[in-house]
């Protein structure tokens, strides 16, 4: 990993400690999570909407840079795709899913704060149409509730 990126999953679970960003973050129903804490929303057409879940960006803090990956890339499950940027450290956003970046949030450009206030609105970073393989990569992701039984976890393991 280059010197001064962090894996989020790693710098979340050492400060999970705290548990206050346990205590207030939202879980949403009906997407799905990686282990890097990354969502995943599978719209109808078979494109992936992806962002960082609550939990992990109140984890990081304030984001104050995003860096997106370029439209037309083609992505694989666990890859990083990106950074975030936050005053506390700067760490890899991964793909949920392998295919191609089809759309990326602009406004995160001018507006990074957006993965603050609207993680799972306004603050998603990118938009991936899946591979037809990207269905048994979907078994590797959480439903909401497992999501939270992780969280537990490595609250727990702290």
């Amino acid at each position: 990993m280059p010197p001064g990126r962090t894996n989020r999953s790693r710098q979340v679970q050492n400060t999970a400690q705290t548990g206050s960003c346990m205590d207030m973050s939202e879980v949403k129903a009906n997407v799905f999570y990686s282990k890097e804490h990354e969502w995943a929303d599978i719209g109808e057409s078979g494109t992936v909407r992806v962002g960082i879940s609550d939990f992990a960006q109140c984890e990081l803090g304030d984001i104050v840079f995003v860096e997106l990956p370029e439209i037309g890339s083609s992505v694989r499950a666990g890859d990083p795709i990106g950074t975030i940027e936050s005053v506390k450290t700067v760490s890899d956003l991964f793909a949920p899913v392998s295919g191609i970046i089809t759309n990326i949030n602009a406004l995160l450009l001018d507006q990074p704060e957006l993965v603050n206030e609207q993680p799972y609105e306004g603050g998603w970073i990118v938009e991936i149409e899946w591979s037809p393989d990207a269905g048994e990569e979907l078994n590797e992701l959480f439903n909401a509730e497992q999501y939270k039984a992780y969280l537990d976890e490595q609250h727990e393991g702290g």
